[in-house]
C-alpha cells in the first residue's frame, strides 16, 4: 500500500501526555475521529468486523465511535449502526469490551440524522422528519435502489420534540449500557440538531423555532437530558461553524454556533469536538476556546507534527484524526517511532466486507 513518510519523530511529545476530559481519563492526546464506513448489518446491529475493526485502534487516547441512531427515525445510511434495540447494544458490548481490553476509551457519537434520510433505507413506514417540513436537496445512496432524492420529512410537533429528546437521553443510557465511557451529540453536517439550530431548516413558530434561544434550544435539551442520564462529564458534542452540508444553511452560522456552545456550557457538558471552519473567514477553534468552557478536541486536515503544535501553542486539548485512523491502526506507534503512514483507498470507505476496513497493516507486517 502506498505510505507517506512523516516529516519527524521530534516535535510530536505534546500528543502524548495524558488528560483528562470530564470523566474519562485518555492516555495520549490522539483521537479517532468518528467515521461513517457502513459495515453494520441492515437492522443496525454492529458485526465482528466492527469490533476487529475498533480493537485494533485502542490505542489512541478516545475512540469516537461513528453517527450512531437513537432511534430508527434518525437512520441516515445502509449498514449503518443503531443504539436502540437489544441486540445492538449486545453487539456493542462486544465492540466496547475489545477496546478497553486494549486498555482504551471509547465513547459513542449520537447521531439522529432528522430530514437525510430515505424510505428505502428505513424499515416500512418509519418516516424522515425534521424541524420543519423543508426536503433537503440532494440524494443518498440506497442499497435497494441506488441513488435516492431525500424525503419529504414530517415536520415534528411539540411533543413530538420532546419525544426525540428522550430518545436522545435513552440512547445515552443504551450507550453506558453497551460499555461506551460516554456519548457525544452530532450537531452539525446538516443532521437533526443542525437542522433546529439553523435558520434555512427551521421555520417554526413555537419555543423550538423563531430566534436564536429558541433554535439552540432542542440541542442544549438534548445535551441536558444525556448529561441527567448518565453524567455531564461523560458528554460532549460535534460542531463545525459555517458548514452547509446535506443542504444547510444559516443567516449567521458565527452567531448560531457561538449560542450553542455558550449553551453547552451551561448545561456543563465535558468536551466540544470542533472541527476547522470550511470558510477561512471563521476561526473556530478560536470561537471555542472562548465561548466553551470545556475540553477542546480539534478536528481536520492534522497531521502529526501540526496537531502537536496545536496542542503546545494551547488551541485545543486533542487533536482527532479521521483518515489517518483509517489506513493506519497502529497510527499512534507510527506517529511516536516516526514511521511512514499508510494513504487510504477512497474507493473502499464506504463498502461493505472487510476491504479497506480491517486489512491495513500495522507497521511490524
Amino acid at each position: 500500500m502506498p505510505t507517506v513518510k512523516q516529516d519527524s519523530v521530534v516535535g510530536t511529545e505534546p500528543l502524548f501526555s495524558p488528560i483528562r476530559m470530564g470523566a474519562i481519563e485518555l492516555a495520549n492526546r490522539i483521537v479517532m475521529a468518528p467515521m461513517t464506513r457502513n459495515r453494520a448489518g441492515a437492522d443496525g446491529v454492529p458485526n465482528e468486523l466492527m469490533v476487529e475493526h475498533y480493537a485494533a485502534r485502542a490505542e489512541a487516547g478516545l475512540i469516537v465511535a461513528e453517527g450512531t441512531w437513537p432511534s430508527v427515525t434518525g437512520q441516515a445510511y445502509c449498514r449503518q449502526p443503531g443504539i436502540e434495540t437489544a441486540e445492538q447494544m449486545a453487539a456493542w458490548r462486544k465492540v466496547t469490551d475489545a477496546v478497553h481490553a486494549k486498555g482504551g476509551k471509547i465513547v459513542l457519537q449520537i447521531m439522529h440524522a432528522g430530514r437525510i434520510g430515505s424510505d428505502k433505507i428505513k424499515p416500512a413506514g418509519v418516516p424522515s422528519v425534521a424541524p420543519s417540513a423543508i426536503q433537503a436537496k440532494g440524494e443518498v445512496f440506497t442499497d435497494a435502489a441506488g441513488m435516492q432524492p431525500f424525503d419529504q420529512p414530517h415536520a415534528l410537533t411539540t411533543d413530538e420534540v420532546v419525544a426525540v429528546v428522550e430518545e436522545h437521553r435513552q440512547a445515552a443510557i443504551n450507550a453506558r449500557e453497551a460499555g461506551f465511557d460516554g456519548v457525544e451529540l452530532h450537531c452539525t453536517s446538516g443532521y437533526l440538531p443542525m437542522q433546529f439550530l439553523c435558520s434555512g431548516t427551521n421555520q417554526r413558530d413555537d419555543h423550538y423555532g423563531g430566534s436564536l434561544e429558541n433554535r439552540v434550544r432542542f440541542a442544549a435539551e438534548c445535551l441536558q437530558a444525556m448529561g441527567d442520564a448518565i453524567g455531564r462529564d461523560r458528554v460532549g458534542f460535534r460542531i463545525n461553524p459555517g458548514n452547509t452540508f446535506n443542504d444547510t444553511s444559516d443567516d449567521d452560522s458565527v452567531a448560531s454556533h457561538v449560542a450553542l456552545m455558550q449553551a453547552a456550557t451551561r448545561v456543563g457538558v465535558a468536551f466540544v469536538h470542533i472541527m476547522r471552519a470550511p470558510d477561512p473567514a471563521i476561526d473556530a477553534f478560536a470561537l471555542a476556546r472562548e465561548h466553551f468552557k470545556g475540553s477542546l478536541i480539534l478536528n481536520d486536515s492534522f497531521e502529526p507534527l501540526s496537531a502537536a503544535d496545536a496542542i503546545r501553542e494551547e488551541q485545543g486539548d486533542a487533536v482527532s484524526f479521521a483518515r489517518h485512523f483509517i489506513a493506519n491502526p497502529d497510527l499512534v506507534t507510527r506517529i511516536r517511532k516516526g514511521l511512514a503512514l499508510t494513504r487510504f483507498d477512497r474507493k473502499t470507505i464506504y463498502t461493505a466486507g472487510p476491504e479497506g476496513y480491517t486489512d491495513y497493516p500495522v507497521a511490524a507486517e
